[in-house]
């Protein structure tokens, strides 16, 4: 192994007027600890990627006709993203043809003109580099941003993925040819084998199609994993299953055997249509708790003993689609519950060339069609809640707590004082919780739980909690349901309003209705080893209802 390096991500100059998380140092390379990712000093490194294209017809990381790649590293930092997804296709490791290519032979070969002009008015220094240079280009200027790289094997012909029938899927298919996969990953590996920000190789991007098999899976990718690890012990080595990288379930019953170990990692992809229209036409209560229960059985259960990545999810961010406004709050409550590593699909704003389109939009794209900013600042601001751990080794010495989180917003629920409203707010802000037995919610280190007003009203602290309305049960298919009774006897929901206080109503899509949504009253009690917001002392605090101050310490 080569000596550690200190990787330090730092936050550089932002972009817009957002609230991004800076990470802290990572001693490369990486690798894993029971279920964790962990630095060369044994701490927790959660992966917080965005996937960048560079895998269509050009073999060209997307937008360097818009942008030098020097802003777009700087402003992935500056976004609180840690590491880069970079998509490479087969043929750039195998056929030597391509890769020889200048990049601007590539974009004339394809009739794209005006993007050679654009590379070459913002990156002229690879318009006529060779498509592997221009390629290792890229990954090194990210590391001269502090970024981390995965290097992800997504197809192997040049062009978007993907389809059953592609002639990409699996092995032995029209493209994929397995003993070429093999020299590919290789050559790959040998190729960043000595540069620190290189951290992992993903062996295969969704598998799919008629010919998949368990036991071509096995047979394969034991041989990838051990060709990349052979040839680059230090990074990790990210496994994909089948069905679009869905399933993983096989392993349960028979473990993929590696002569090494402390270096893989699985990954799984979960978007809104993965499930179809599920979300658009059924309850998403239920829909909700059936799509995770079937993730958990598929992949998920994998995180008892090892790294689970969540290499692709992403949503349409027009706003506009119905199916993935509502996946999106409950993905966020379980990569939340969870604390999973994951890469955001995508950071593109359009591409060069897309099934024919030049200069295609990207309405899942962080970045607008011109690469000149975020395409939706709400959502960038949402998924920022997840760029940091919740827990880990290394992370704290603090006792686990809870906090409450809320999937719509990415906040938590924060206290504004004693007796003030509660208010959402950044989860790094947020008191400790804890959720006792009699399920009442305290205050970590004080006696004060949460408690129901009336309907329509703020919840509120108090110390009275052996009442109905300090009592919370976690309810719904989706388990993100907090229920109390009032001191009327009407059972509520923990809600939030249109300024952000926390409340209570009438709880929303308890039973199988279809056109309604319940994202605004969706919590997740989120166990985290963060240190809390302390909870400072309380002197002489008149209690409402009560005709005398208390003197209360703790």
């Amino acid at each position: 192994m080569k000596k550690m390096t200190m990787f330090i991500l730092s936050l550089s100059a932002v972009l817009m007027p957002l609230s991004f998380p800076s990470a802290a140092a990572v001693a490369l390379p990486l690798s894993t600890s029971s279920r964790w990712i962990v630095d060369g000093d044994g701490h927790r490194v959660k992966l917080a990627c965005v996937n960048w294209v560079s895998h269509l017809e050009p073999v060209v990381a997307e937008g360097l006709s818009k942008r030098s790649m020097d802003d777009i590293s700087h402003t992935i930092l500056s976004m609180g993203f840690n590491c880069v997804r970079l998509t490479w296709p087969l043929f750039l490791a195998t056929n030597d043809s391509l890769a020889s290519l200048t990049v601007r032979q590539s974009f004339l070969r394809l009739g794209l003109e005006g993007s050679v002009a654009g590379i070459q008015a913002n990156n002229p220094d690879i318009v006529d580099l060779p498509l592997i240079d221009a390629f290792r280009a890229v990954v090194s200027n990210l590391g001269d941003n502090n970024v981390m790289v995965i290097l992800d094997n997504h197809i192997s012909k040049p062009g978007w993925c993907c389809s059953s029938n592609d002639g990409n899927g699996f092995y032995g298919d029209t493209y994929f040819d397995p003993d070429s996969w093999l020299t590919g990953l290789n050559r790959m590996a040998n190729l960043f084998n000595g540069v620190p920000n290189v951290v992992g190789m993903s062996l295969r991007n969704e598998l799919r199609g008629s010919r998949q098999n368990t036991g071509d899976w096995y047979k394969y990718m034991q041989k990838g994993a051990e060709a990349v690890h052979s040839a680059n012990p230090d990074v990790l080595v990210i496994v994909s299953g089948l069905n679009y990288d869905k399933d993983l379930s096989f392993l349960k019953s028979k473990p993929l055997s590696l002569s090494f170990s402390g270096k893989v990692v699985y990954e799984v992809h979960w978007y809104g249509f993965s499930d179809g229209s599920a979300w658009q036409n059924g309850n998403p209560n239920e829909v909700c708790g059936n799509v995770v229960n079937n993730m958990l059985r598929l992949s998920g259960y994998l995180l008892q003993q090892s790294p689970l990545f969540l290499s692709e999810y992403g949503l349409d961010q027009r706003g506009t689609n119905v199916n993935d406004n509502r996946y999106i709050s409950c993905f966020m409550g379980t990569a939340a519950e969870f604390d999973l590593d994951w890469a955001y699909w995508t950071l593109v704003g359009s591409y060069y060339l897309r099934e024919g389109v030049a200069g295609s939009d990207e309405t899942y794209g962080i970045l607008n069609k011109d690469w000149s900013g975020a395409r939706n600042p709400s959502i960038l601001q949402k998924i920022s809640s997840l760029q940091l751990p919740f827990k880990g080794p290394g992370l704290s010495d603090k006792r686990p707590h809870l906090v409450i989180f809320h999937p719509l917003t990415g906040l938590c629920v924060l206290r504004t004082s004693w007796v003030g409203e509660l208010k959402l707010g950044s989860c790094t802000e947020s008191d400790g919780w804890k959720y006792t037995p009699p399920k009442t919610l305290t205050v970590l280190g004080t006696y004060f739980c949460l408690q129901v007003d009336d309907l329509g009203k703020p919840a509120k602290l108090g110390i009275i909690c052996t009442d109905s309305n300090s009592k919370w049960d976690v309810v719904s298919d989706s388990k993100m349901h907090l229920s109390s009774k009032s001191s009327s006897g009407k059972t509520v929901c923990l809600d939030v309003d249109s300024s952000n206080t926390v409340v209570t109503n009438t709880c929303k899509c308890l039973n199988s209705d279809s056109n309604c949504d319940p994202a605004s009253q969706w919590f997740k009690l989120v166990e985290t080893t963060t240190t809390p917001r302390p909870a400072k002392l309380v002197n002489r605090l008149q209690l409402p209802g009560h005709g005398k101050a208390h003197s209360l310490s703790w």
